[in-house]
């Protein structure tokens, strides 16, 4: 397999603007043949890719390796390293989630309401898709297949920059990628990636108004902040996850102990995981519930109440609070009960996803109905915040915006509407 890895030369901004600029005329071009694709088409480039993905999944783990003896040769942190490794199954995932997409309805089309007004005009609500879509993203090699999905099947072209430090990853996914679009007879420029990793070509993306609609990061802080700063673009954000979980005093110790190590461990590098472990002081069992994390090797930094429980919690510090770990690392706080709670997560929180373990029902509904974040749960582990886990396949990040999506990005989050009018030879007095 010929994988071209993105160029290495330094690019001139006005290189990068005549780069980003073909590019994009390329995608539109593509993303106006994809508006009117039927579902079956779309769906078997999809089936197609996952198909090759799993015939060549040697070939994507040989370019990881290389990605990976990057990362263990510039000293990559572990939370990092864990989003850049690919392994037999993760790769299996990979295509297992191009073909979810693949099943999913096609949002492209569907009425979303209709009426009609007293003099006869029929009006309607009708989805279509956003049009050209750029993706900046950091570390997930998975992130170039579910993007581009997520995309192609919405009805839109999709421009990629993935990281540097996944680039041979990226390169050989989005090649799989590309040809099972071109093999259902798709344009091949429905799905392209920047060949270059010089920063100047995210620049020039940021810029690029009237050939991209919307950008889509999906990355650290530093990352979304550059691209929030920088774009004359409409921007669809994904911040970092700093999420609570909540264990009220009414709260079913076993269930909570359960959920609680789960949500901070399972996977430590990932936007869903718990980063701030809240205890309310009237729950019985708090003791037990620290130690569970620090028995499997969850580092605790706590305020006085918290390092009280156990002498192995480190002082946090006001940072922490404002932390997004991506590491076996939390931080705990004993609140004194619902409203002390809610205080903390509206002055900490990243409105990304925050959960509440209680067995009293009429707390736990007023927990959902006043923390103002994207996903709000009850008795779940925050790890369940993932667009697969909703029912969506995958995503392409998690809004914690206001505006147009929150939550799972999936593929009605990548369309917009339009108004379809029908008369019969009305005109306006």
């Amino acid at each position: 397999m010929d994988i071209p890895l993105p160029l290495a030369a330094p690019m001139s901004d006005a290189d990068a603007d005549a780069l980003i600029r073909d590019m994009g005329l390329r995608a539109r071009a593509a993303a106006t043949a994809l508006a009117t694709m039927p579902t079956a088409r779309k769906a078997e480039a999809l089936t197609r890719a996952a198909a090759l993905l799993r015939e060549r999944c040697d070939g994507v783990l040989a370019a990881n390796a290389q990605d990976m003896a990057r990362a263990d040769a510039t000293g990559m942190a572990d939370a990092m390293r864990d989003r850049l490794r690919l392994d037999p199954a993760r790769v299996e995932g990979i295509a297992a989630a191009l073909a979810a997409v693949a099943a999913l309805d096609d949002p492209v089309g569907r009425v979303i309401d209709a009426s009609e007004r007293p003099n006869g005009l029929s009006l309607s609500r009708v989805r279509v898709p956003l049009g050209v879509i750029g993706i900046i993203y950091e570390s997930r090699p998975n992130v170039t297949a579910d993007a581009g999905a997520l995309a192609l099947m919405a009805g839109n072209a999709a421009i990629l920059r993935g990281g540097s430090e996944a680039r041979a990853s990226n390169a050989a996914i989005h090649a799989i990628l590309v040809e099972g679009i071109a093999a259902a007879g798709l344009p091949r420029d429905a799905v392209q990636m920047i060949p270059t990793a010089d920063r100047a070509a995210v620049g020039a993306l940021l810029r690029a108004q009237g050939l991209v609609d919307i950008i889509v990061p999906r990355g650290g802080k530093g990352l979304v902040a550059r691209v929030q700063d920088e774009a004359r673009v409409p921007v669809l954000a994904h911040l970092d996850g700093i999420n609570h979980s909540y264990v009220h005093a009414s709260a079913d110790p076993a269930m909570a102990e359960a959920i609680v190590v789960n949500a901070k461990l399972r996977r430590t590098g990932v936007c869903g995981a718990t980063e701030t472990l809240l205890v309310d002081r009237d729950y019985p069992a708090a003791t037990a519930l620290v130690t569970a994390l620090l028995d499997a090797d969850c580092a605790l930094r706590g305020d006085g109440a918290a390092m009280a429980l156990d002498p192995r919690i480190a002082p946090a510090d006001a940072a922490d609070w404002d932390t997004e770990y991506l590491d076996a690392i939390c931080s705990v706080a004993i609140v004194d009960g619902l409203d002390d709670a809610l205080a903390h997560i509206a002055a900490h929180a990243s409105h990304h996803t925050d959960a509440i373990i209680a067995e009293d029902a009429d707390v736990a509904e007023r927990f959902l109905t006043a923390v103002d974040s994207a996903i709000v749960m009850w008795n779940a582990s925050t790890q369940f915040a993932d667009g697969g886990e909703f029912g969506l396949g995958a995503e392409i990040g998690i809004s914690t915006g206001r505006l147009h999506a929150r939550g799972p990005v999936a593929l009605e989050g990548l369309t917009t509407y339009k108004w379809v009018v029908r008369g019969t030879g009305q005109t306006r007095p």
